[in-house]
């Protein structure tokens, strides 16, 4: 290689480290205070999809386990929770 050509490439290793060094990822975890407050939002985000997914999962299995009238245990055990759940 000659030595403009590593010149060139380097310049341009320079230009990506500072784009990278830029990154609103980079800067928000730059210093203690502001890694903490996105592990925090981060974990509360997590906790509340985790429970609005299983409230939909639970809540669709006991419907379709309350349509199932072939299987009469479960048919009725499945009633009697939507029964309970529509009362409330």
């Amino acid at each position: 290689m000659s030595e403009e050509s590593e010149k060139s490439e380097l310049s341009l290793l320079l230009e990506e480290v500072q784009k990278l060094n830029r990154h609103h990822y980079v800067r928000a975890h730059d210093s203690w205070w502001g890694l903490i407050s996105y592990q925090v939002v981060r974990g509360l985000a997590f906790g509340l999809g985790s429970v609005v997914g299983a409230t939909v999962l639970v809540s669709v299995m006991v419907y379709l386990l309350g349509q199932l009238d072939f299987i009469p245990i479960l048919g009725n055990w499945a009633s009697q929770i939507l029964d309970i759940i529509q009362q409330r």
